[in-house]
């Protein structure tokens, strides 16, 4: 696969014999900004608060009365269903980052992938980041995997513009078809075409920003070369287009190779849909399909406000979204707090446990020798 991106092996010199130098890099910790006794009680007592109003406060607004004991209402098959469908939901996820960042030659095992990517995910729900705690522990593990930094940043840039370009057609595809009637369901102007324009112009500028010369930052080097701060900062700020172009082009490469790994990011977000799809159907609630993906992807959303993992700002969002659409507020506010336990605390508590394990295994890694420490890094190929 040719692309602007250094090889999965690395690229270190080669001395004048034809083997593989060997690097002394220095041991990296744990990105403690991410991570931190501190940000965990925090965050642990924010989530309990705000868990606290929704499953309690919030229904009582809404004539819901006891949430814990409409829950338990729940048809029992719908939600086993719907665990199911939420553990098929993070497989996807697995199998995304296994085709992006993985080789047949690859020290990351399929256990340590799972490792990475459910303590990734723990973190992105526990820390009010956007998802860049998750990012920062899934950097710091390829690195300590022997991964050269350049190359994960691009990847990361890969496996985010193949994720998100899912939510983004499908943001375009929904909103459209439910707002010229070619399925089932009401369609808002507000939440159908303005979201469908949204996604189509974020798709524009990613493809655009693929066209970024891969020279780049070093034409902007070049010329700014004798400009004082402002030439610094030209060339600081030149970096960012130049990581960003490289990742969307590895990403189109990638689907070019057609690795059905790569559905994987399909599955992240169909089978995520499926649950929330399940759980309406275990209160005796079913809006039409196109209904329930656009407001899924309205309300995630508000993934993007600084709440850990989003908590209280999705919620909110997937019901206002259902109410636009007609759907019985009740009706919504069961369904999305069902799906939103399935969603939230199936990857967080596992994730915990995968985050200590993660830890024992970049040790392996280190004492290896082949981490951290003395590296061998054969030629770029």
């Amino acid at each position: 696969m040719a692309t602007d991106e250094p090889s999965l092996h690395g690229g270190a010199p080669v001395d004048s014999a034809g083997s593989s130098a060997t690097v002394k890099r220095p041991t990296e910790q744990i990105p403690r900004g991410t991570i931190t006794r501190g940000r965990v009680v925090a965050s642990i007592f924010f989530v309990v608060g705000i868990v606290v109003f929704m499953y309690f406060g919030l229904p009582k607004l809404v004539g819901l009365g006891d949430t814990l004991k409409r829950l338990r209402e729940g048809n029992a098959w719908w939600l086993g269903f719907a665990a199911i469908l939420e553990m098929l939901s993070f497989g996807g996820y697995v199998a995304l980052f296994r085709a992006v960042f993985v080789e047949k030659t690859s020290r990351v095992t399929w256990r340590a992938s799972y490792e990475i990517t459910m303590a990734g995910l723990a973190a992105t729900r526990l820390f009010a980041a956007a998802g860049a705690g998750g990012i920062a522990l899934t950097a710091w593990a390829l690195r300590r995997s022997g991964m050269e930094p350049r190359l994960v940043a691009s990847r990361m840039v890969a496996f985010m513009a193949l994720l998100y370009g899912v939510y983004m057609c499908s943001l375009v595809i929904d909103g459209l078809g439910l707002y010229f009637s070619l399925w089932p369901g009401t369609a808002p102007f507000a939440i159908t075409v303005v979201p469908a324009i949204f996604g189509g112009v974020v798709i524009l500028v990613f493809l655009a920003i693929s066209a970024v010369p891969d020279d780049f930052d070093r034409l902007v080097a070049s010329h700014s070369a004798g400009h004082g701060w402002r030439g610094r900062v030209a060339r600081r700020l030149a970096t960012v287009p130049s990581a960003a172009a490289s990742g969307v082009r590895t990403g189109i490469q990638l689907m070019r190779t057609r690795n059905p790994g790569l559905l994987g990011a399909v599955a992240w977000w169909g089978f995520d849909i499926a649950t929330l799809w399940a759980c309406f159907h275990a209160f005796g609630a079913s809006p039409p399909k196109g209904v329930i993906v656009m407001a899924y992807f309205v309300g995630w959303i508000a993934n993007t406000l600084p709440l850990p993992g989003g908590i209280g700002g999705v919620e909110g969002g997937m019901i206002g979204a259902f109410t636009a659409f007609n759907v019985s507020v009740q009706s919504a506010v069961v369904a999305v707090l069902a799906y939103r336990a399935f969603s939230f605390w199936l990857p967080t508590l596992p994730g915990g446990v995968a985050y200590v394990q993660l830890r024992r295994t970049v040790n392996r890694w280190q004492s290896s020798g082949t981490a951290t420490g003395e590296t061998p890094l054969a030629s770029a190929s």
